[in-house]
């Protein structure tokens, strides 16, 4: 049965234009006027965009001690109800450190319960000759980039000449390096030092993670990935330091990805400073929210490109959860949430202020992602032969948002009492109406499906192009000007 989306403007990563978008089956047919189908679906006064990607999230993640309580079902649901029509997940190896075996769980664990479609990322957290050899596996299971951590000291942190020569590795098999870019030695010692100086609470948290931290951190992962000559993506980038850092690599033609989250666009470090202990640990993720003074820079890299994506590293723990810090801020399991928000959080607070065009609005929650993950356009498209994962966005559906009313599992929203000017009216993924506005929708779990993403995109073939084309007449002959014969 065929559908077809009328009477709404279609809206791009370059473009905003007045036409019908036809449905066949699970992919879109034609986009056009006056066209029919057997269903039709209203997008009167409403915009038309490609289905959200959040491209960090960490569903049911093992971690410090506890499993996240965000299922792989209520946390797709709320990214339906959002606008969002693919997750992007990470991995963890488990005790035996397969990356091949980490992935099977994770298809194990998702595969019944999801209500859209999802992606994986894959954690290197050691390194040694499986590691290496399994990265292969991943890749031929589609999955194509890897987080590195440099933080979380004793657990999940890498040192630089392993990731260094994971960042090797990733350049041979076409594959996207991505860093949590934390001082993870600086930040051991500075909690301990908040600790000894009797700050327990998790204010200590945000103390122990200055912004400088995030910023040397990220400059040292570019030179790393410079040196190997491989293109690297950054998450969650909450801070002008590490902001500088990438603005800095790309005007000198580096091919670095920042990923700001919708948190830290709207969110601040006054949470941490709440009376109440509950509230301010429920806001504990790392890097932490910054000042006011950091947002204006974030706000202002997605306007002019040094940003590129913006997601939420929704990693949903409850508060009974988050108590397991109560003396201790260093054992407050880290996250918070934000994938049914994101969309209606960042129109509110982007497009409807002026910070963002409607076209950049898209471009950071869909367009921009797919390509570099390298899905486009399969997915963060609207052209024909794309799936039909389509919001459609209604800019005057206004709702304020609370624990009480989203779709996620926590007894708490980071959002509470925010007033969004926008939501979605429908959310179709791959052509199925799965959220639609005041109609009792219902979750669909496990009608999602894995996507699979080929390795070398774009930007890993134009270096992998720059090395083989590189000259003695060249300046920069390779990336770190070494001279020929050195």
């Amino acid at each position: 049965m065929s559908k077809v989306i009328k009477g709404g403007t279609i809206v791009t990563a370059d473009r905003q234009y007045t036409a019908d978008v036809l449905i066949e089956g699970e992919t879109i047919a034609e986009i056009g006027e006056n066209l029919k189908g057997d269903e039709v679906i209203d997008a009167e006064g409403a915009y038309v965009i490609p289905g959200g990607i959040d491209p960090h999230t960490h569903m049911e993640m093992p971690f410090m001690g506890t499993t996240a309580a965000e299922t792989f079902e209520s946390g797709t649901w709320a990214a339906a109800a959002g606008g969002t029509t693919m997750l992007i997940d990470f991995c963890l190896p488990g005790e035996d450190g397969s990356i091949k075996n980490a992935i099977n769980e994770w298809h194990r664990k998702s595969a019944p319960q999801i209500c859209s479609d999802i992606g994986y990322h894959m954690a290197v957290t050691g390194w040694n000759e499986n590691i290496f050899e399994e990265m292969k596996d991943a890749v031929d299971m589609g999955v194509n980039s890897f987080k590195h951590f440099m933080a979380y000291k004793g657990a999940l942190m890498i040192e630089d000449d392993e990731m260094f020569a994971s960042f090797q590795r990733c350049k041979e098999l076409g594959a996207l390096p991505m860093v949590h870019a934390e001082n993870g030695d600086v930040v051991d010692l500075l909690q301990k030092k908040m600790l000894a100086e009797g700050i327990t609470g998790p204010e200590g948290h945000a103390y122990s993670r200055p912004p400088e931290v995030e910023g040397e951190a990220a400059n040292r992962a570019i030179m790393i990935a410079d040196a190997v000559g491989t293109p690297l993506y950054i998450v969650h980038v909450s801070c002008e330091q590490a902001h500088e850092a990438i603005r800095r690599a790309r005007q000198k033609g580096h091919r670095v990805y920042g990923e700001p989250l919708a948190q830290y666009l709207v969110l601040d470090d006054s949470e941490y400073l709440n009376k109440d202990w509950d509230h301010a640990a429920r806001r504990v993720m790392s890097p932490p929210f910054r000042s006011k003074e950091h947002q204006d820079g974030l706000w202002a890299g997605l306007a002019s490109g040094s940003l590129q994506v913006v997601a939420t590293d929704h990693a949903g723990f409850n508060t009974e959860q988050k108590r397991a810090g109560r003396d201790n801020f260093c054992l407050i399991p880290n996250g918070t949430t934000g994938v049914e928000e994101r969309l209606a959080v960042l129109w509110t607070f982007g497009v409807e202020t002026g910070r963002l065009t409607p076209e950049e609005f898209v471009a950071v929650t869909s367009t921009n992602i797919a390509k570099i993950l390298n899905i486009y356009p399969k997915k963060g498209a609207l052209v024909p032969g794309a799936d039909a994962d389509i919001t459609v966005w209604d800019p005057k559906l206004k709702k304020t948002l609370s624990a009480s009313t989203h779709k996620s599992v926590l007894d708490y929203s980071v959002w509470e009492g925010i007033e969004v000017l926008a939501q979605a009216r429908y959310t179709l993924s791959r052509g199925d109406v799965i959220w639609a506005w005041g109609q009792n929708s219902q979750p669909q779990p496990g009608r999602g499906k894995f996507v699979p993403r080929p390795a070398f995109s774009s930007a890993a073939k134009a270096l992998s192009q720059w090395k083989e084309l590189n000259s003695p007449r060249m300046v920069r002959r390779d990336p770190l000007n070494i001279p020929a014969g050195v």
